[in-house]
């Protein structure tokens, strides 16, 4: 290996085989030259073959490997990056050789936050589908990392979630604010009294999501626990809210939940709103998208809908308690 040198871009870019790139990027993912073939349905030394051609080819050595080890070097952490762009450009060519016509055409896939309860979306996919019925959609429910992570690779049209930081090569507009609150379920001791404080929460076991940390999206949410003291060990964590909801009213522990989500299960009788019952913690959702991405006729204009409607609708009528 050492004793190659770095191709010449313009000769690479002729000559590159994407397959092997495609292999490698599977690797990547996989961790082991086991998973990888699992998954791209071939034997274990085709993958190794291929890894090393890839790397004769690039003159790099992109993974080390040996017993128990399995770890990208810092070449093949660049390369990878590039990689899963080209991938997300690859799978959507198709885009690019679409006949256009008079009717707005084309599958929309949506990467979206776990049970986003958002009048102003659905208000425009039902305007939308009206004017177009000839669109298809797609909804991937996942955590809001994975979504923006979606959304980078190019691997969806576009993802309504939660963002932690914002990311230079995305952009994004505020959808909604909603208001987290804490809760507790039927067999919990505290369902059903009045007049609990803040400091009646101490020690009390808890549920919550992923992304309940300090460095997360909703550190809000994990600032308001805290205030409350809860016990510093989550009995159980889910990316989905309908987890995290099970989990509550099943009497795991207190957990966190958007309040006007579960408005309808403390009606019923199936959750309890425990302190801080003011000032409850602001969580914004966004839209996100990747300008680079080439999109069909549907995507773009689902978009280009949503961003009109949040744009001609002020903060408060797009506020959710």
């Amino acid at each position: 290996m050492n004793a190659l040198s770095p191709p010449d871009a313009e000769k690479l870019a002729r000559e590159l085989d994407w397959n092997l790139l495609r292999t490698f990027l599977v690797l990547a993912e996989a961790g082991s030259v086991t998973r990888a073939a699992e998954r791209l349905g071939l034997q274990q030394p085709s993958v190794s073959s291929a890894l090393k051609r890839l790397e004769d080819r690039l003159g790099k050595r992109l993974i080390e490997r040996g017993p128990g080890r399995f770890e990208l070097t810092e070449a093949g952490r660049l390369l990878r990056e590039e990689a899963v762009d080209i991938n997300g450009a690859i799978l959507r060519i198709g885009t690019a050789l679409r006949e256009v016509g008079e009717e707005v055409r084309g599958h929309v896939r949506i990467a979206i936050a776990s049970h986003v309860v958002c009048p102003l979306l659905d208000e425009t996919l039902g305007a939308f589908h009206r004017t177009h019925p000839g669109a298809t959609y797609s909804f991937a429910v996942s955590a809001s990392r994975t979504a923006v992570e979606d959304v980078l690779a190019r691997r969806v049209s576009f993802a309504i979630c939660l963002l932690r930081e914002h990311n230079p090569k995305l952009e994004t507009r505020r959808m909604f604010r909603e208001f987290f609150g804490l809760f507790c379920g039927p067999a919990h001791p505290f369902f059903g009294r009045e007049g609990l404080r803040l400091a009646d929460l101490a020690g009390q076991p808890s549920v919550s999501f992923v992304t309940d940390q300090m460095s997360d999206a909703l550190r809000p949410v994990t600032l308001m626990r805290a205030a409350a003291g809860l016990d510093d060990r989550i009995v159980g964590t889910s990316a989905h809210l309908e987890e995290v909801r099970r989990m509550i009213i099943a009497g795991l522990g207190i957990g966190p939940l958007p309040i006007h989500v579960v408005r309808e299960d403390v009606e019923r009788g199936r959750l309890w709103r425990l302190p801080p019952y003011d000032d409850p913690p602001p969580i914004d959702v966004h839209l996100v998208w990747n300008p680079r991405a080439r999109l069909n006729r549907a995507e773009r204009f689902l978009r280009e809908a949503l961003i009109a409607r949040i744009e001609a609708m002020p903060i408060a009528e797009r506020t959710y308690f």
